[in-house]
């Protein structure tokens, strides 16, 4: 005999049926366009394990390092910024178990004498089958409770389990933009550090022409105390002389203010900065290895963090539709409840219950459609910004390669060029005392000494910045 179906779980079942036909779907999560082929060739090497300390050799930089770990107040924020995520993270664990309340309840209540309950309570106190133990106080009727209730909502659609990988894809983005906030410092430091050092360089350019300044000067000068020079010239090199040492001056202020940078970087008062007096050479070796650049650009921490932060709206969206389906709620209690306190602790008083809750969303379906709408619109950001990481970290890495390559080549001429005027200045100097070279010439190559000097000093300056962006293109292994 076949049975039938009783009429409320008949219901159930097709409310359920209903429901899940108008659940939309999830936008499955999108591939990034494929790196193209480049020079680098394809192929897997160590470039992608220089570590900070190999990359930056410098004990005095190593040293400021150290000190920002320890005391850069933005660092410090955003490890605060990760304990908070992890305690999210904690607590979308801690929904899918069930909870667990341990307490008491006391109340008292008046009834009227023609309410139900006012009736009721006299009826069962005239009765002659309670006890004096069972008779309740008609003026206050007392309600003791002691003991434990629990509920839990049974994750049958997979709502709070995406909430869950949510959080845990959240908090291990935090992380990587932790590494990345680092390595961001990292380079800051880096490119102050060697600023400095390109500061003191052009300071002993300026301090050696001003000398050779000098010199000339005092020449130009005994020229016109023997009539062989006019006071044109004397004033000509007296300029030159105090534009040389006005530079002087102001190259001083742009160190003290790049220390002053470099002290906040560190969490520490304006000091001096300790430092060496090498600029950061070409990395020769990265330059002469193969790499993988699809490897290198998906370790790197900000390209990490936002994939992760797309596959955390990916669950968002999961734990949005999920919402579409009936809730499941199971809540049980169990203590020893009465209305007589010196009967609550009796066998007799003893009292549980169970419930079960099956709750189908009707007209709140319209905000679930906005809420799951928001969650696939957040879906597509989070991948339009990773894509937009993948191509910038792309460019990246391509753009510092081939300037490095660049770079060397303009260091090389610069080089000669200045030591072709080295020889100038000689010549210069010789032809001016035998009367073939007037004092024009011999500022002329002075000055053209000076501006070479100072030209390639910014080409290895930028190099040295372009071998710092190199170790954040790469990653930035910390």
């Amino acid at each position: 005999m076949t049975k039938k179906i009783h009429p409320y779980i008949a219901s159930g079942i097709i409310a359920l049926a209903l429901s899940s036909c108008a659940v939309p779907k999830v936008t499955d999560i999108k591939k990034p366009a494929e790196i193209p082929s480049t020079e680098v060739s394809n192929t897997a090497t160590s470039t992608q394990s220089i570590s900070l300390k190999e990359f930056f050799a410098d004990p005095h930089l190593q040293q400021l390092f150290d000190e920002m770990v320890k005391a850069n107040p933005d660092f410090l924020i955003a490890q605060q910024r990760l304990e908070i995520a992890n305690s999210y993270l904690q607590r979308s664990k801690m929904a899918l178990l069930p909870s667990l309340e341990v307490g008491a309840i006391v109340s008292g209540d008046h009834f009227g004498k023609y309410t139900i309950d006012g009736v009721g309570n006299k009826e069962t106190n005239i009765s002659p089958t309670v006890t004096e133990h069972e008779k309740i106080n008609e003026d206050i009727s007392p309600n003791f409770w002691l003991g434990a209730k629990s509920s839990w909502e049974i994750d049958a659609w997979g709502k709070l389990k995406n909430q869950k990988i949510a959080a845990q894809k959240r908090y291990m983005a935090s992380a990587e933009g932790i590494r990345l906030l680092q390595v961001e410092l990292f380079t800051n430091i880096a490119q102050l550090y060697y600023q400095l050092i390109t500061l003191d360089k052009k300071l002993e350019i300026y301090e050696a022409n001003l000398k050779l300044q000098n010199r000339a000067y005092e020449i130009v000068k005994a020229q016109r105390e023997v009539g062989k020079a006019t006071e044109l010239a004397v004033q000509q090199f007296k300029a030159h002389n105090n534009n040389i040492l006005a530079e002087l001056e102001y190259i001083k202020a742009e160190i003290v203010s790049t220390e002053q940078a470099i002290a906040t970087l560190t969490g520490k008062y304006g000091t001096h900065v300790e430092r060496s007096s090498t600029l950061l050479p070409t990395q020769v070796s990265v330059l002469n290895q193969e790499m993988d650049v699809n490897a290198i650009i998906h370790s790197r921490p900000d390209v990490m963090s936002n994939y992760l932060v797309l596959e955390a709206t990916h669950a968002d969206a999961k734990a949005a539709r999920a919402a579409f389906y009936p809730k499941l709620d199971l809540n049980a209690s169990v203590g020893f409840n009465s209305f007589n306190a010196e009967m609550l602790f009796k066998p007799s008083s003893l009292a549980a219950q169970l419930l079960g809750g099956f709750m189908v969303p009707i007209f709140n379906k319209g905000q679930l459609k906005h809420e799951f709408n928001i969650a696939n619109k957040e879906q597509e950001i989070a991948f339009l910004t990773y894509q937009k990481s993948i191509t910038t970290a792309f460019n990246e890495l391509q753009s510092v390669l081939k300037q490095m390559k660049i770079y060397e080549k303009v260091l090389k001429l610069k080089s000669e060029e200045v030591t072709a005027l080295d020889k100038g200045i000689v010549v210069s100097n010789d032809l001016y005392l035998t009367g073939y070279a007037n004092y024009l010439e011999l500022i002329n190559s002075q000055k053209s000494k000076l501006q070479a000097e100072l030209e390639r000093l910014q080409f290895q300056h930028q190099n040295t910045q372009n071998n710092i962006l190199l170790f954040k293109a790469l990653g930035g292994k910390l």
